[in-house]
């Protein structure tokens, strides 16, 4: 029964606990079994608590995902007692182990999930690909020539080879959303602030990373957020709480809603290959299928050019921080041998931004922001009424391995390549709105997904999940098998 549970979604797996027909155990060992048999060709767990995870499942806690098995990224939070590395090599060869649970960890297990491993990722999330040169590259189970997308990608190419049902992901600049279209899955990156990223952080790269995960099913995306969303003390910022569950919104009519359609990177910071304009394309006649009106609109200040500097700026700074973390845990300086060579380009250049600068770079980014929001306002507010904007989720299909990184001798290589796997999705990093990436298309000559994403208005993740499971009943998704699979 292991390859039938393998593509069982977790509300499903969940059910089967709760009626007895299986128990907690016995869905853990299925797990443990698949992740063994396609680990090795996929490398996407690199921190395995088998053990663990087995003592956990004699006793889950009694919530919506009881007894689900689930993995968790290496970066965006601590599990206690399980290392923490990062994507770094330093952190690796000092057998950094985590002290303590983050608050979102703490409320999966409260949900009842078991967590039996912890997921590739590129160094500290700063790329759109999982390649680290502590790890090793990730490989896309749909074809492993190519890689599944960052930084979330071995949480990804978990999921999508039906190791899990779900894994923990996060998001700065399409860390959710760039992995779920490279890998087949559904990606929703919550608004700022619905999740707590504490007791750690406030925030990370001024508020534009949020945490969630990446999925097959809508409703168990849902599930997931109603489990880890809400302020916690001492939280900045939060986000408005919904009106009800997530959950209760799958399924839910969305109404005719005004789509607006672009297929041109925000600054045109990259060409749009035509499969990914075509998949934007063919998505738009789906939704206007289904009774929305779609046309070819979007933000007038998605075409700054100044944005990509200013995101810098911050990005920057923020690799500052994490050098200097790992100095910390380390107990000695980091020198160029501790960290790639892009990471080490972008922490001397981050060593350059003053404080004045760090602070005009961020009050640029809001001013941006309030721009860019003023699309989805009313028109009777003064803004264009729309309630969606589509775009590719990435301009190019999922890149070959090795063609988004850095090398000693060109280190900014993989950021000038990164500009075609982020760009759609990074500029709603920076406005902090709901973003959600759908996989409706699949290349066919070398069998890639590709996604597309849909941006709703701030603390509309309701609507996202309405016109995700509309999309998901018009074009099911959730039973293809990719290559590598269970």
């Amino acid at each position: 029964m292991t390859d039938d549970l393998g593509f069982l979604d977790a509300v499903a797996q969940a059910e089967l606990v709760r009626s007895g027909e299986l128990s907690a155990p016995e869905l853990v060992e299925a797990a443990i079994t698949r992740i063994e048999k396609l680990n090795p060709e996929l490398n996407a767990v690199i921190h395995p608590r088998f053990d663990a995870a087995r003592a956990e499942a004699q006793d889950p806690a009694d919530g919506p995902l009881c007894g689900v098995p689930i993995v968790i990224k290496d970066l965006d939070g601590s599990s206690r007692g399980d290392p923490l590395h990062e994507g770094n090599r330093a952190l690796r060869q000092a057998g950094h182990v985590a002290d303590h649970d983050t608050w979102l960890v703490a409320k999966l297990r409260q949900a009842g999930c078991i967590i039996v491993g912890k997921t590739n990722t590129p160094e500290f999330g700063l790329m759109p690909t999982t390649e680290p040169l502590a790890y090793g590259p990730t490989r896309n189970p749909w074809n492993t020539a190519h890689g599944v997308g960052g930084s979330s990608g071995g949480s990804a190419a978990a999921v999508a080879s039906g190791m899990v049902a779900a894994g923990h992901a996060g998001d700065g600049g399409g860390s959710i959303r760039i992995p779920a279209s490279a890998c087949g899955l559904f990606g929703l990156k919550p608004t700022r602030g619905r999740v707590s990223l504490g007791p750690d952080l406030g925030e990370s790269w001024a508020g534009m990373v949020i945490r969630h995960a990446v999925t097959r099913t809508v409703r168990d995306s849902a599930t997931v957020l109603d489990a880890i969303a809400g302020a916690m003390p001492g939280d900045p910022y939060s986000a408005p709480p919904p009106a009800r569950p997530f959950r209760a919104e799958v399924g839910v009519d969305p109404g005719r809603l005004r789509i607006g359609l672009r297929t041109r990177t925000p600054g045109d910071l990259s060409a749009t290959d035509p499969d990914c304009e075509s998949a934007a394309q063919d998505a738009a006649e789906l939704l206007g299928s289904l009774g929305h009106d779609v046309v070819e609109a979007s933000p007038a200040a998605l075409d700054d050019a100044e944005l990509m500097a200013h995101f810098t700026i911050v990005l920057t700074t923020g690799v500052v921080h994490d050098v200097q973390d790992v100095a910390r845990i380390i107990g000695r300086d980091v020198t160029p041998d501790d960290v790639e060579p892009l990471t080490w380009v972008q922490y001397e250049a981050g060593l350059q931004n003053t404080a004045s600068q760090y602070l005009e770079a961020l009050s640029a980014l809001h001013r941006w922001s309030r721009e860019v929001a003023r699309w989805w306002t009313p028109v009777s507010d003064g803004g264009e009424g729309f309630d969606l904007l589509l775009t590719p989720t990435m301009a190019e299909p999922p890149p070959v391995i090795g063609d988004v990184v850095g090398t000693a001798d060109d280190p900014w290589h993989g950021m000038a390549r990164a500009a075609a796997f982020a760009g759609y999705t990074a500029p709603f990093n920076v406005t902090g709105q709901p973003a959600m990436s759908v996989p409706l298309v699949w290349e066919a000559s070398r069998n890639l997904p590709i996604g597309v994403q849909l941006v709703a208005a701030t603390a509309r993740e309701d609507l996202l999940v309405r016109v995700a499971s509309q999309l998901e009943e018009a074009r099911p998704w959730a039973d293809r098998r990719p290559a590598v699979h269970a």
